[in-house]
């Protein structure tokens, strides 16, 4: 395969491997799904079996010049987790939330980077930055589970919460962390190298408020969907060079990015519009995050890995258990809130892949290689943790604990069966009445049936428009009992 690329000019050889990436993620993802298992896991073992470990279809040096593609997608991931910082919402999680994720968060942290250093003598800098990436939580298969089995309840509040702020502090840390680690690279622990990295992250943070300010101002209500889209982007990459430029990380800045605008215009429409253009983004960093795998270095991660794995959920729950102690939670939060934090995947791997390029090629390579397969790991345990912890914490109700899959299939079948019932009633109805339009009520309901592929905006304007077609119905009806009766009377 690499001999037939080879042969293809540059552009042309660019477009294959990324159609053959996508498409191994596709086909792999389907395997993944038929063994419930999260997407992430699809995408990081399709990039094990085309990478250069396995099938070897893409060389190292296209691998090694995609770099760029961590960088994007982790400003997307950045700018979507700021939208958690409205001041609303943290008003309304209180203190309570605030402390509990600043413990579970932290504790994981704080336990990996001193294991790490301790127990393997590892350098500082490699045990800090480890320490930052195991603060971070995947919510996406713990909200899976949630959804499936229809989990209510505080715990499940409380839950949604912890995990929206669990990523932010994440960021925070690896930038703090990164920022005194790169200082130290540089060749020494003077000041400058250390307090520097530190000032240009505050000109980031200060940064992104400026383009979360300057967007609001641009996204006006008559600005189209496309220059919306344009403009945002631009300016998510505009930050990224630039804190490229200086060598830090872009985490903090896209998520002031992200949090400024949000505050100022209450605007979620824009984060939708991003997250239906990131899917092919997210894809391909988790397959070529896949392809940089070193499957050999696996044989080095050995105890560490394993460490790694069993000290960061040892930190989660412990950090959990002991700050709902301190806040005086209820039994069933204390007791298995700790278990639905386990899943750690998106954030965590571009994190690794940031802190690959602070550190020499092999303690960087080992890093990677750690998280990578912790991953893996945590998101397959991941659903199975969180399901029993709304179990035990009495969130999911016995009724859809006990439902099999052939329970829903019959109920979307019946669905579907009620819908194609309705729909032939509204035909021979419309069809008696001498074949008139259908109604503004009927209108409605078609659109309520399709209301997942509409946007907002769309149904608002559509509504209008068939209450004046209605209107004008109306009003040539009368017209024509208005002659019909003038016709009698002459």
């Amino acid at each position: 395969m690499q001999n037939f690329l080879a042969q293809l000019g540059e552009g042309t050889e660019i477009l294959m491997i990324l159609s053959i990436i996508l498409f191994a993620g596709f086909i792999m993802t389907r395997l993944t799904n038929t063994l419930n298992l999260p997407k992430v896991s699809g995408y990081i073992l399709a990039g094990i079996l085309i990478g250069p470990c396995c099938l070897n279809y893409i060389s190292k040096d296209m691998i090694g010049h995609m770099g760029f593609i961590s960088d994007l997608a982790l400003a997307f991931i950045a700018f979507g987790v700021g939208k958690f910082f409205k001041k609303e919402v943290l008003l309304r999680t209180g203190k309570k939330i605030i402390i509990i994720t600043l413990f579970e968060a932290l504790t994981a942290g704080i336990l990996v980077t001193l294991f790490v250093k301790l127990v393997f003598g590892l350098e500082w800098e490699f045990s800090l930055l480890l320490g930052a990436i195991a603060t971070a939580t995947a919510p996406a298969s713990t909200m899976m589970t949630i959804n499936q089995y229809k989990a209510k309840g505080e715990f499940v509040d409380t839950l949604l919460q912890i995990v929206a702020l669990d990523d932010v502090v994440c960021l925070l840390a690896f930038s703090i962390v990164s920022a005194i680690a790169s200082g130290k690279a540089a060749g020494g622990a003077s000041i400058d190298d250390i307090v520097l990295p530190l000032i240009y992250n505050l000109f980031a943070i200060l940064l992104g408020f400026f383009c979360g300010y300057f967007l609001s101002r641009l996204l006006i209500p008559t600005r189209s969907k496309d220059n919306r889209l344009i403009l945002v982007i631009a300016m998510l990459l505009g930050i990224s060079g630039i804190c490229a430029a200086v060598n830090i990380s872009p985490l903090l800045s896209c998520m002031v990015f992200g949090a400024a605008y949000i505050n100022l215009t209450e605007d979620k429409k824009l984060f939708r519009q991003i997250n239906n253009f990131t899917p092919p983004i997210m894809s391909i960093f988790f397959i070529v995050s896949g392809m940089n795998l070193d499957l050999y270095a696996l044989r080095t991660v050995g105890i560490i890995g394993i460490s790694y794995f069993a000290v960061r959920i040892i930190g989660k729950y412990a950090g959990t258990y002991v700050s709902c102690l301190v806040t005086d939670t209820s039994p069933g939060i204390r007791n298995y809130m700790g278990l639905a934090l386990i899943p750690q995947a998106g954030v965590a791997i571009g994190l690794a892949f940031l802190g690959q390029r602070m550190l020499p090629k092999e303690t960087g390579s080992l890093m990677l290689a750690i998280i990578l397969s912790s991953s893996v790991l945590y998101e397959m345990i991941g659903p199975v943790c969180a399901k029993l912890a709304l179990v035990f914490s009495g969130c999911i109700p016995s009724e859809h604990l006990l439902k099999t899959d052939s329970d829903q299939e019959e109920k979307q079948e019946r669905r579907r069966e009620i819908s194609e019932e309705k729909e032939t009633r509204r035909l021979l109805d419309s069809a008696d009445s001498g074949a008139e339009q259908e109604s503004f009520a009927e209108m409605v309901e078609e659109m309520n049936a399709g209301v997942d592929e509409r946007d907002d905006d769309d149904i608002e304007k559509v509504i209008p428009v068939s209450v004046e077609k209605e209107k004008e119905k109306d009003k040539e009806k009368k017209k024509k009992k208005h002659r019909k009766m003038e016709r009698k009377g002459a």
